[in-house]
C-alpha cells in the first residue's frame, strides 16, 4: 500500500467518523467538531488525489484547493461557534431547541 492510498483511506475514515458524530449528537460543539473532522478528510482525500502518477509531479489544484478550504474551514469554525455560543446564552441549552440535546 502505498502512502497516497493510506492518505485516501484515513480521509475516507476520518469523514466516516464525522458523518456519524454529526448525526448521533445533539451537542452543537461535538456536530462542529465532527464537521470539522469531515473537511479535514476532505482536505486529506485531496492530497491523496492529487498525485497523478509516480513518475510526475503532483497536481498543485488540489493542493490550492486545501490551503483555501483551510482558511474557509477556520473561518466557519469560527462563526458557527459564535452562533452556538449565542444559542446558549438564549436558551440556556448547547443543543438547538427540539433536539433534545442536554
Amino acid at each position: 500500500m502505498s502512502q497516497f492510498q493510506l492518505y485516501g483511506l484515513t480521509g475516507v475514515a476520518l469523514f466516516g467518523l464525522g458523518i456519524y458524530g454529526v448525526i448521533a449528537h445533539a451537542h452543537l460543539i461535538r456536530k462542529i467538531l465532527a464537521i470539522n473532522f469531515m473537511g479535514s478528510g476532505i482536505f486529506l482525500i485531496l492530497g491523496a488525489v492529487a498525485r497523478r502518477a509516480p513518475d510526475e509531479m503532483p497536481d498543485p489544484v488540489p493542493h490550492a484547493l486545501v490551503l483555501t478550504g483551510i482558511v474557509v474551514a477556520v473561518s466557519a469554525t469560527a462563526f458557527s461557534l459564535a452562533l452556538t455560543r449565542r444559542i446558549h446564552t438564549k436558551t440556556g441549552r448547547p443543543a438547538l431547541p427540539g433536539d433534545g440535546g442536554t
